[in-house]
């Protein structure tokens, strides 16, 4: 059984260089990530002439199950494959999925009032997105596992680590929507869709040159059990991939099932597929992680783990509302806003790397800033900066509340406002999304810990689909051959803002309340 090195790890800028190689290949990943999903509801709406409800239903079953898959991801990682082989095989599905998506096709007609849609590259279209799913199912969990594995426990540079890799997340983000939104809505869509697959294979590159970097700390927890023949000459890793490949079949077949319910309790519970695959899965998550927590764990280590979970539903309720940004933020600034500012026009799908942007401007601040408090005796505690987080992201939405209500002279809204709403909303996410990425990895039992971080994102598969719920009421049907009436799409989505921001205050209030009871189960864990 091979050893992990305990060489101190080679440094650069006072963190382990592997930190920096995490942190190009997922700024790749994102920016290939991020640029498709700037254009994706656009290209649903205005290509597929899908209708609004449509468009949300099958952005939330992609953001769902793009969520979901790392649970599956992390496990075998954490059981078989080991991250680094993970990451790379994961990266190859994304590339191809990327790529996939830059075939169009022929763009939607209506007919007669019915609409005529190109049904081969609609296939084309899902199973490009299914490669997408299963990629980032192996690739995320693991990526944000190694950087943790990289400090040592109770390391001060953890937080601030975190925080410069959520940065590399942010600065690909930040030119995916500027450069695939503005190739994708001035050239084609498959231009912008192509740009990203080019992305990820940047990143697939990047990874495959640092591994050394890594000082084996990505690698399989046994390699001769992952080489073994389990079937003829089939070896425990051919059948992992071959699984997966299996896996991408019944992908395929649910994201192409975004606007179909199943009514298994009439008027009850009547969810999608998508969306009762995601039950299934959170069921079977949730039941072995209390298995686990009851029969193999001390009560210290069990306690941990609740502050874990309790982490994972904070992430889950802030990108409830955080994620509308793709969703009905991207319709709001594309319908009912003036695009003008700074001398140019900026389109919907370029205006999301604002929150990018921000973060990428907010990263360097925080990361300097949460030492010396610390060392102040100012530090907030984790669960306190998640509280202040959620209160932010509701905020955020007042802000978008007050621009509805305050349009310009040409009845739109004006662009400034949108700005100040993605700050104000990028702060938020600093304060709850990076500390919490920290908190999984250093409280979760290290045996499972790219399972918890599995769990982290199917909080998140979970926040994907409420936020397209979320994004439903505010739904605008134009029929053929009319036009849009501002002041009556301006008035639905300021009602939905105005609940998004109750929600996100309200959690917050609850969260500061709970964070005495939080800090003592974390056990002086920082």
């Amino acid at each position: 059984m091979s050893s992990v090195p305990v060489a101190r790890p080679a440094e650069f800028l006072g963190h382990p260089k592997g930190l920096y190689i995490c942190f190009l290949t997922e700024m790749w990943e994102r920016f290939s990530f991020y640029g498709m999903k700037a254009l994706l509801l656009l290209y649903l709406v205005k290509y597929h002439l899908f209708t609004d409800d449509n468009g949300y239903n099958l952005v939330g079953a992609y953001g769902g199950l793009v969520y979901a898959t790392p649970v599956i991801g992390g496990l075998l990682a954490d059981r078989w494959l080991g991250m680094r082989k993970a990451v790379v095989f994961g990266g190859i599905l994304l590339v191809l999925g990327h790529l996939g998506m830059a075939i169009e096709g022929h763009p939607a007609s209506s007919v007669n009032g019915v609409v005529v849609r190109d049904t081969h590259a609609l296939q084309v279209f899902y199973f490009s997105l299914a490669l997408i799913i299963l990629g980032v199912g192996f690739l995320k969990p693991n990526i944000s596992t190694i950087v943790g594995k990289l400090y040592g426990d109770n390391d001060p540079r953890r937080e601030s680590g975190f925080t410069l890799f959520y940065a590399g997340i942010n600065l690909g983000g930040t030119f995916s929507g500027i450069l695939c939104g503005w190739l994708g809505e001035t050239y084609g869509w498959g231009w912008g869709f192509g740009a990203a697959g080019v992305g990820m294979l940047a990143g697939l590159a990047n990874f495959l040159y640092g591994q050394k970097y890594l000082l084996g700390h990505a690698e399989p927890p046994d390699p001769a059990r992952l080489r073994m023949r389990v079937f003829g000459p089939l070896t425990r890793e051919h059948l992992i991939y071959l699984g997966s490949i299996a896996g991408l079949v019944v992908i395929w077949g649910l994201i192409q099932a975004h606007s179909l319910f199943l009514a298994i309790i009439p008027g009850w519970f009547e969810p999608s597929p998508v969306l009762l695959g995601m039950h299934l899965i959170g069921l079977c998550l949730l039941g072995g992680i209390l298995w686990f927590m009851f029969t193999r764990c001390t009560k210290v280590e069990r306690e941990q783990m609740f502050v874990v979970l309790a982490f994972i539903a904070f992430c889950l309720v802030f990108f409830t509302i955080y994620e509308q940004t793709y969703g009905s933020w991207v319709l709001f600034s594309d319908r009912v806003m003036n695009h003008r500012a700074l001398g140019a026009e900026w389109s919907a799908s370029e205006l999301t790397s604002l929150g990018s942007f921000f973060i990428l401007a907010l990263a360097p601040i925080f990361a300097w800033l949460w030492p010396r408090l610390e060392r102040a005796g100012w530090n907030p505690s984790k669960p306190a900066k998640s509280g202040y987080g959620l209160i932010l992201g509701g905020l955020a939405f007042l802000v978008l509340v007050w621009s509805a209500r305050h349009p310009e002279a040409s009845g739109l809204t004006n662009i400034w406002w949108f700005v100040f709403a993605y700050f104000v909303l990028e702060v938020g996410e600093m304060l709850l999304s990076p500390i919490g990425l920290s908190a999984v990895t250093e409280l979760s039992v290290p045996r499972v810990t790219s399972l918890m971080m599995g769990g982290w994102f199917l909080g998140t598969s979970y926040s994907e689909v409420l936020a397209a719920a979320l994004g439903k009421l505010s739904s605008i049907e134009i029929h053929e051959g009319g036009t849009l009436d501002v002041a009556d799409a301006i008035a639905k989505y300021d009602a939905l803002f105005v609940f998004s921001a109750k929600i996100g205050i309200g959690a917050g209030i609850l969260v500061l309340l709970s964070t005495p009871l939080i800090k003592r189960w974390m056990h002086g864990v920082k």
